[in-house]
């Protein structure tokens, strides 16, 4: 059974940068399509991010001049850089993956999901 675990999160002061991990074990990661999605309590999981298998990204407006999605997949590893963190930013983030070249921005797109990490914005 193929899993994602994230790494990263934590209080972050505003302004500051910072940078999540997500790792596939258990499938290959370079046929796996990802996307970072984020969610905040009450609300739905908004989409934030993909990534093709050869990495060509698609980030959401309101994010694209701060987020960054890149993907190693030496290390079957995708990365979130988030640089001017904002208190709006704060949400629980999770990364989500599916077999193919591509995915949409539609969580129900995904078949794995990593356990989530959460993200304060708070000085």
């Amino acid at each position: 059974q193929a899993q994602l675990a994230q790494s990263g999160g934590g209080r972050v002061k505003p302004g500051g940068p910072l940078k999540l991990s997500c790792t596939i074990v258990r499938r290959t990661f370079d046929s796996t399509a990802m996307g970072w999605f984020r969610q905040v309590p009450g609300k739905e999981r908004d989409f934030v991010g993909r990534i093709t298998t050869s990495g060509h990204t698609y980030v959401a407006d309101a994010v694209r001049s701060r987020f960054t999605s890149t993907r190693d997949n030496a290390k079957n590893t995708m990365y979130l850089e988030i640089t001017d963190l904002e208190r709006e930013d704060t949400a629980i983030y999770y990364c989500g993956g599916k077999r193919g070249i591509s995915s949409r921005e539609d969580p129900d797109d995904y078949e794995i999901w990593g356990q989530g990490t959460q993200v304060t914005v708070s000085s």
